[in-house]
Formats: C-alpha cells, sequence, structure tokens
C-alpha cells in the first residue's frame, strides 16, 4: 500500500462509491456518529471523509472538518454538503491521514471510519489521531478486520497480493491496533452486517473531569 495506489484506487471508486458502498457501510456510520460521546457543540475530524455520506448524521450543533486523500472523492463530499446544506461541516480538505495538518488537540474527537486498512502506516493514522485529539477525548474507528473463521482468513490472506489495487488490506488483524495504559479500548462493538466490520472506541489518555459548579446556596 502507498499513497499513489490509494489515490489510483479512490479515483475509480468515486463516481460509483456511494451506490456499492453506501447502503453496506451506512450502519456503521450511524454507530459511529452515535458513539461520539457529549452530543453537539464538539468539534470533530473525520478522518478519510471519502464522499460524506456521514455528514448527514451528524449533530447539526457539531463543528466537523473532513479530510481525504483522494481530491475526486472530497469533491463529492462537497457536492453533498451544499446540496444538503451541511451547516454543521465547517471545512472538506484534501489531506494525508498520516500527516494532519492541525495544531496538537485541536479537536474534541477523531473518527476514522473504514480507513484504518487503507493507509499505509496504520501506526502513523493512529498516532496522528491521538496527537490532534484533546487528552480525555474520544477516538473511533470502524473498519473490517481479518474474521476469525480460518476459512475466511484463508480467503482474505489470499487477497493480500492485490491490496494495492483494492485500494486497502483485506486482512487486517484488530489485535494490530494498539492498545496501551494511556490508549485504552473502551469497547469493540460489531457493526454492519454479520458483525464483518467493529467499531473499536478509545479514550484518548485520562478523561478531565468536569470542575464541579459553583453553589447557590446562601
Amino acid at each position: 500500500m502507498d499513497l499513489n495506489s490509494i489515490r489510483n484506487a479512490y479515483r475509480r471508486y468515486a463516481r460509483h462509491y456511494d451506490r456499492i458502498f453506501g447502503p453496506v457501510f451506512a450502519p456503521g456510520r450511524r454507530l459511529a456518529v452515535q458513539a461520539l460521546d457529549g452530543g453537539g457543540g464538539q468539534r470533530v475530524l473525520e478522518v478519510g471523509v471519502g464522499t460524506g455520506l456521514s455528514l448527514p448524521f451528524y449533530d447539526p450543533d457539531a463543528r466537523v472538518v473532513g479530510i481525504d486523500i483522494s481530491p475526486e472523492m472530497l469533491a463529492k463530499a462537497q457536492e453533498r454538503r451544499e446540496r444538503e446544506n451541511l451547516m454543521q461541516v465547517e471545512d472538506l480538505l484534501v489531506m494525508d491521514a498520516e500527516d494532519l495538518q492541525f495544531p496538537d488537540n485541536a479537536f474534541d474527537t477523531v473518527v476514522a471510519m473504514y480507513v484504518a486498512s487503507v493507509v499505509p502506516h496504520p501506526d502513523r493514522l493512529i498516532d496522528e489521531m491521538r496527537r490532534v485529539c484533546v487528552p480525555g477525548g474520544d477516538i473511533i474507528i470502524i473498519n473490517h478486520f481479518a474474521s476469525r473463521n480460518p476459512l475466511l482468513r484463508g480467503l482474505e490472506k489470499g487477497l493480500r497480493p492485490l491490496s494495492r489495487m483494492l485500494g486497502f488490506r483485506p486482512d487486517m488483524d484488530l489485535d494490530s491496533l494498539p492498545e496501551m495504559e494511556d490508549f485504552q479500548r473502551i469497547g469493540v462493538r460489531n457493526a454492519n452486517i454479520f458483525g464483518y466490520w467493529k467499531l473499536v472506541h478509545y479514550c484518548n489518555g485520562e478523561r478531565q473531569q468536569q470542575e464541579p459548579e459553583p453553589s447557590t446556596a446562601a
């Protein structure tokens, strides 16, 4: 996997992506947005926003920035933003997920839907997502992970040589995602049909404790 092969794959997908992948992946997209902690008012970064299929699901009070490596996919997202008057979408930017051009702690929540098996270096993706997310913020990943079924797992491994053409790795293992003391998984849930895709929910370090409101008692 490299950036050129990814761009080429999603240039091919852009025109037909919504029709082919929209209905299949829609439950996972809704689940990811529902998992956001804190409701409206959050500043959210969606990494790999693609054609913007998830954008209508965000709370109208959210402030959403989407990035993607494919200009063709992002053009579709921009069309959706204007067509559906999605005022919660602050910006849509062409950007490498492994080199996010944002300052540290810029977002309350960072979401990556169907991206972890696409990028060349998933560890760099996670590092960048953590860097731009506030301490205690939520990081949510939805992705296909290698099956536990020996037959399906063998099929996935057999497709590995086609990763550059497909635009993703078909045999990425859930255990390849990190879990550390300051980056703990809050939970793993099935998403989409047959649980073939999973939502992995992280807390980026310890959650900040809210200051108690001053007492109004006399």
